[in-house]
């Protein structure tokens, strides 16, 4: 029985099809993450895409975390523990 080469042409578009959508999909799921990172620690989002290359992702994590970021830190005056007076010494016991 001798497959219809008109029709494995058809399966193989079919799956490379598949196989490309399916990597897209991955893509945004890594590639969106690391554009807001990168974007709050005050690099360029446009570095997001070397995770297209391999070992990409390894490199840009290595270049995130030891890099100095250029980002101010945001104030603590949202909320402030409250300061309670002092207790007054305990009578002593007799």
């Amino acid at each position: 029985m001798n497959p219809d080469p008109q029709q494995m042409h058809g399966i193989l578009a079919a799956i490379i099809g598949v196989y490309f959508v399916f990597f897209v999909i991955f893509l945004a799921i890594v590639i969106l993450p690391f554009w807001f990172i990168l974007k709050k620690a005050g690099f360029s989002p446009w570095l997001s895409l070397i995770n297209v290359v391999p070992f990409g992702t390894l490199i840009l994590l290595y270049v995130v975390a030891f890099a100095e970021w250029k980002v101010i830190p945001a104030s603590q005056i949202a909320w402030q523990p409250p300061v309670y007076p002092p207790m007054p010494p305990l009578p002593p016991q007799s």
